[in-house]
């Protein structure tokens, strides 16, 4: 996944390859079956614009924004540029995202003959669509809704496969359900004008650090891709089933919302000062907990629409990515045990009551959802479960989950004792205190380990040092066992990447690294002091970003290849954090 770049305006998105084709949009959500998804299999639906033998000079997103510009030039020395994007600014006072993908062909030199082949399936049957000619579209009947493609280029030729002369610009738009009623080539102009200057206006009013500036911004448009602002839920990522090592079974369904994302997801929107879209995830994070069955444990993931992403669903007609099956919809991780999610929503709500930019969604109703959740981190400590990595098997009384339930008992302590929260302070003081007895649990030689009596570094553990943990000396030990066991060498060299672990799992043992690890583990060095160490880690690992600056959940260093689901969301906001971590905390003067 590589040679792809991600467009979206909160309502949808796609990937767009180097060839100048899309092969990845679901529709109408981001979750539903794909309308093209030759990601996953050859024929699985594509929507191609190429002129025969034509070559990449240059794909690059338009500067600070989210629309994607792929230059060609043919062996006749003819050029030309497509521009895609899909719609997003302000208009009647709220945001018009719509379902739509604008396509505009331009030639920049001579007079170059391309051919448009678009061919649209029926979800996960893999079926092809037929389709249905109107007087300046194409249509194609499909459950739940209609495509229709409206164009200004003539439809014979389109639809027979046929070259077509560009001799000016050339507009295609893809919409789900909506018809292009007004004339198509200043529409589309003016979308484009308007979308431009929406991304422009949203970036410059991102807080971005002093160094590391285009990362960031491009991170940060990244992740505002990933949310979906009907609800306030942010995705994993957009895709499905992109292995993690291929081949293999590692193939899951990413196209949904990990309440464990939602903190470090609230912490960059924090730091990038972006509170609209803070307070959009807030608001589902809040009716996830509100919705808690009534055994009141919380599921670890949900759709975008606040149910579960279940069942999950294995569709055998599907080749796979690089043929690596099964091919999923729906994650059965749903169903796990993972008790670090009550600490991680505490933290994240616990941004209403220590923020005064926020305060203004405080009342008895969020105090009484962060007192639930200070109870089930209480009620869980020592539990077996599945852990960060969402094992399907060998569940234990995980480190992780411990130490974020005493970070989310620590902060609601301390909420209670500066009288944020109303309530006594002595029986969160008193299970905050039993949660560092039972952390200490899996400490040995002075290193946190990844369960009691369990001497395996885990990668997760190095966020001891952003949670400030007090135990500075086992902090430090802690971070030097990760960085020295985990980091993936070359030819005996260090990467900057890193396993998240290195014991076998349900599948074996991982083959490469965690992209987010390296983060974690650069800011971790940073926040120790230890900056030298820090940006090593960071420069090495800003080498998963491909060509337009996007990065997968997997890296391998050896053979420098992406694998996962792509673009990964935690990735971007490890990035991110990272980031403002290793940069100057003031502006120079002069």
């Amino acid at each position: 996944m590589r040679d792809h770049a991600l467009i979206g305006n909160g309502q949808a998105s796609a990937l767009v390859n180097d060839e100048g084709t899309i092969t990845w949009l679901c529709l109408p959500r981001p979750d539903s079956p794909p309308v093209f998804g030759q990601t996953l299999d050859p024929a699985g639906g594509a929507w191609s614009i190429a002129a025969p033998g034509a070559r990449l000079e240059r794909q690059a997103y338009r500067t600070n924004t989210a629309i994607l510009e792929s230059d060609f030039v043919t062996p006749e020395g003819d050029r030309y540029r497509i521009t895609d994007f899909l719609p997003r600014f302000r208009q009647h006072g709220r945001m018009y995202r719509p379902l739509q993908v604008v396509r505009i062909i331009t030639p920049l030199d001579g007079l170059p003959r391309v051919i448009v082949d678009c061919q649209p399936v029926a979800g996960w049957s893999r079926e092809a669509l037929v389709p249905r000619r109107g007087s300046s579209h194409l249509r194609w009947d499909r459950a739940g809704g209609e495509l229709r493609l409206t164009t200004d280029l003539p439809l014979t030729p389109l639809m027979e496969g046929r070259p077509l002369l560009i001799d000016g610009p050339r507009h295609l738009v893809m919409s789900w359900d909506l018809p292009m009623e007004a004339d198509l080539a200043p529409t589309c102009r003016d979308f484009l004008e308007r979308t431009t200057d929406h991304w422009h206006t949203w970036v410059k009013r991102c807080s971005i650090p002093q160094d590391h500036q285009a990362q960031v911004i491009r991170s940060a448009i990244t992740l505002k891709l990933h949310c979906f602002e009907e609800t306030g839920a942010v995705l994993a990522a957009p895709t499905t089933s992109l292995p993690e090592t291929p081949g293999e079974e590692r193939n899951w369904d990413y196209r949904f919302c990990w309440l464990r994302d939602a903190w470090f997801t609230v912490s960059a929107l924090s730091r990038l000062g972006h509170l609209d879209d803070l307070e959009g995830l807030m608001g589902f994070l809040m009716d996830r907990v509100r919705s808690v069955g009534p055994d009141g444990r919380l599921a670890p993931v949900y759709r975008i629409d606040g149910t579960l992403p279940l069942p999950e669903i294995i569709h055998p007609a599907w080749a796979g990515a690089a043929g690596s099956q099964p091919v999923r919809s729906g994650n059965q991780a749903a169903e796990h045990v993972q008790n670090d999610v009550y600490g991680e929503m505490l933290l994240t709500l616990a941004t209403l009551f220590r923020d005064e930019r926020l305060a203004h969604l405080r009342d008895h109703h969020r105090q009484g959802l962060l007192t639930f959740l200070a109870e089930r981190c209480r009620d869980t400590l020592g539990e077996s479960d599945a852990g960060l990595w969402e094992l399907r098997g060998g569940w234990k009384a995980h480190a992780f989950p411990t130490l974020l339930s005493w970070a989310g008992l620590r902060t609601y302590e301390r909420l209670c004792r500066n009288h944020r929260v109303p309530g006594p302070i002595a029986p969160w003081t008193r299970a905050r205190r039993q949660s560092e007895h039972l952390l200490q649990r899996s400490v040995a030689d002075g290193v946190l380990w990844n369960a009691p009596g369990d001497r395996v570094p885990d990668a997760s553990l190095a966020l001891a040092v952003l949670l400030d943990h007090p135990d500075r000396a086992l902090c430090r030990r802690t971070l030097a066992t990760i960085t020295r066991d985990l980091e993936v060498l070359r030819d005996g060299h260090k990467t900057g990447f890193f396993f998240r672990y290195r014991y076998p799992d349900d599948f074996g043992s991982p083959q490469h690294a965690f992209v987010v690890c390296s983060f974690w583990i650069a800011e971790a060095h940073a926040r120790l002091g230890q900056m030298a160490e820090g940006r090593r880690i960071f420069r090495q690992a800003l080498q998963a970003a491909n060509h337009v600056g996007l990065m997968a959940e997997h890296w391998d260093p050896q053979s420098g290849t992406a694998h996962g689901n792509f673009p990964q969301c935690y990735s971007h906001v490890g990035l991110i954090g990272a980031a403002f971590a290793l940069s100057p905390t003031a502006p120079l003067l002069g």
